[in-house]
């Protein structure tokens, strides 16, 4: 039996529907239909949760709940809110016709993630609309989809994090019925789908939770308001709440990972934390349905315990994202060393990164003032997110730019190359493929007037440590969300065709080549050289290793490497004319066990393939 999803209105057949809510603090709660006819009905109280099964309050019933007699306010759990965060809840049919029955899901290790969000990746800004370039995303080379916050949110556009309906499916989307379409169609195709899901805070605009019960605390504050109640008083039922959303998501949507933003963002000094208590529940939900489902967190705190084993004092979380990697890569590329990138710049901080995922396990951080982080050496390499660009790294820029704005286009197949070259799993921000040229600002459609206001005041607030100097756009004008809609023209033309191109090889070369696929960071040596802005890696497994040379310099760089005895071929020269380069002296093969003069293009990497010799 799989743990009971109860919250909220969930239809029982024949037009029966079963209404729960907690509402601790309430004495009295109703039902109040609109739809299909105008009728209030109480619900029991057991314990704080008001329930009733009700007749004739079949799928598209729409309700209120009435608390003491006085305020209507939608349902907490609400499935669906066709008229946005104010309007009256709708209950939905759980049927629907799944063809996924042979699915079970995907390893960690075989995830190569492409993030997109819903309403700018395609002209229609739906779910539907994504539907049409899934084969194109197979055929490139990705394998797991995921999707920023679709829970619903105010107005038609926003990045999603101010959602306020966990449970409900965004309405201008196409809601849960176009969400269970695209999963359905991804399955098909064998891609998993990742949903970002936000258990640090709720959006202010809509937010009626309070009403309900005790499920913010006055003792923690996030960069984004209250903080969720998971260690105060009746907090069990408020993680009961978040947790019933996280297997709603896998159950009913057959979701296969979910992204956890900002965990370090949910204060939590309790012995047993919602996050270790949230795993466990997912996972046996996982085990039931034999299926494989995963939790990534964002984290900026570089801690360890939230991927480690239970049993040995961790979280149980199966993967992170690694910002670090990306600050040190962006660096490089860029020159830019303001804000967090003060702590990064060096080729060495790469070298570290690709070795062992946290730049910061311990050591000194100069931006924060203090050492930063635990080792992550223990941590495999299938376990790591690793990117060159993601929503929170172009949005959150002033102007929102994208890294083809920043470096030229020999940087942008440097930076693909040392991404998915290297043995953790790679993340694609949508059109980074073909080096899209929209930029990502930050966006909302807020119904409040002094809330908009509050948030342009923020976002310049926010922008301060890195001294951009200009007016960020503005979040609450349509024209900036319609900047960031992806221009797919861009394909067809160069440098952006040859750039695809790329992507797609070096997809195919890490899916085929049997060190590449491996993901075993253990199995590598690193050399980062300083002066020259060279990083070398060598990698082997099971009888084949290869040497990739990464080069940052903006001139051509002389270089001596010796490879191990044996015949070498080379794979890949991102300076070769077949990949948009001015020309290479890479000869095709090569000899190791002698050292070899080479003479590197600017921003460019080689990648070079042989046969490992036994010692």
């Amino acid at each position: 039996m799989r743990p009971e999803i109860t919250l909220g209105a969930i239809a029982a057949g024949e037009g029966r529907c079963r209404f729960r809510v907690w509402a601790p603090g309430v004495k009295k709660v109703e039902v109040h239909f609109s739809f299909p006819r105008d009728l209030v009905v109480p619900l029991q109280d057991e314990n704080g949760y008001h329930q009733a099964v009700l007749e004739g309050a079949g799928p598209g019933s729409l309700y209120f709940y009435r608390l003491d007699g006085e305020k209507e306010r939608p349902d907490p759990a609400s499935r669906f809110q066709p008229q946005g965060v104010h309007g009256p809840s709708q209950v939905v049919s759980p049927f629907f016709p799944w063809e996924d029955k042979g699915w079970f899901g995907l390893p960690l290790r075989d995830y190569v993630i492409y993030e997109l969000h819903v309403g700018a990746f395609s002209p229609e800004g739906t779910f539907i609309g994504t539907v049409a370039y899934l084969d194109e995303l197979k055929d490139l080379g990705v394998t797991a989809l995921e999707l920023m916050p679709v829970a619903q949110f105010p107005g038609g556009r926003n990045w999603g994090y101010d959602g306020v309906y966990p449970f409900a499916v965004q309405d201008s989307y196409g809601g849960p019925e176009g969400l269970k379409s695209l999963v359905n169609e991804c399955h098909k195709r064998e891609l998993a789908v990742v949903l970002d899901v936000v258990y640090n805070h709720l959006g202010p605009e809509g937010n009626y939770l309070r009403d309900f019960g005790p499920y913010f605390t006055d003792r923690y504050n996030t960069p984004w308001g209250q903080a969720i109640n998971f260690d105060g008083p009746e907090n069990r039922e408020v993680r009961r709440f978040f947790i019933e959303n996280a297997l709603n998501w896998i159950t009913e949507f057959h979701i296969d990972a979910l992204r956890l933003d900002a965990v370090h963002a949910i204060p939590d000094f309790s012995a047993e934390p919602f996050l270790k208590e949230l795993a466990k529940a997912v996972h046996e939900q996982a085990e039931r349905f034999n299926r494989r489902v995963h939790l990534i967190a964002e984290s900026d705190l570089n801690d360890i315990r939230l991927l480690r084993a239970p049993e040995r004092g961790g979280y149980g979380l199966d993967g992170q994202w690694s910002d670090d990697f990306h600050h040190c890569l962006h660096t490089l590329l860029t020159g830019e060393t303001t804000g967090y990138y003060k702590d990064f710049g060096r080729v060495e901080d790469l070298r570290r990164a690709m070795g062992e995922g946290f730049v910061y396990g311990g050591r000194y951080s100069a931006y924060r003032r203090r050492p930063h982080g635990n080792s992550s050496r223990e941590i495999p390499a299938a376990r790591l997110v690793v990117f060159s660009q993601n929503h929170d790294q172009v949005g959150n820029r002033l102007l929102g730019e994208r890294l083809g704005r920043l470096t030229s286009f020999e940087g942008l197949k440097l930076a693909a190359g040392i991404v998915i070259l290297s043995p953790y799993i790679p993340l694609l921000f949508m059109g980074e493929e073909y080096g899209e040229e929209a930029p990502f600002p930050y966006f909302i459609s807020h119904g409040d007037p002094e809330l908009a206001e509050a948030v342009r005041g923020g976002r310049r607030k926010e922008f301060s440590s890195f001294r951009w100097t200009q007016e960020p756009p503005d979040p609450q004008d349509e024209e900036t969300f319609r900047s960031a809609r992806l221009d797919r023209s861009l394909r067809e033309k160069e440098p952006n065709r040859t750039l695809y191109r790329l992507y797609r090889e070096l997809l195919a070369l890490r899916k085929s080549h049997p060190v590449l696929s491996r993901m075993n960071k253990d199995r590598q040596e690193l050399h980062a050289l300083e002066e020259k802005k060279v990083m070398v890696q060598r990698r082997w497994d099971e009888g084949e290793e290869f040497v990739a040379v990464y080069h940052f310099g903006d001139s051509p760089q002389k270089f001596s490497l010796t490879l191990p005895p044996g015949a070498w071929v080379k794979l890949l020269d991102s300076a070769d004319p077949k990949w948009g380069g001015a020309g290479t002296e890479i000869p095709p093969d090569l000899h190791g066990g002698e050292e070899k003069p080479l003479r590197l293009s600017p921003r460019s990497f080689i990648l070079l393939a042989g046969k490992r010799r036994c010692p």
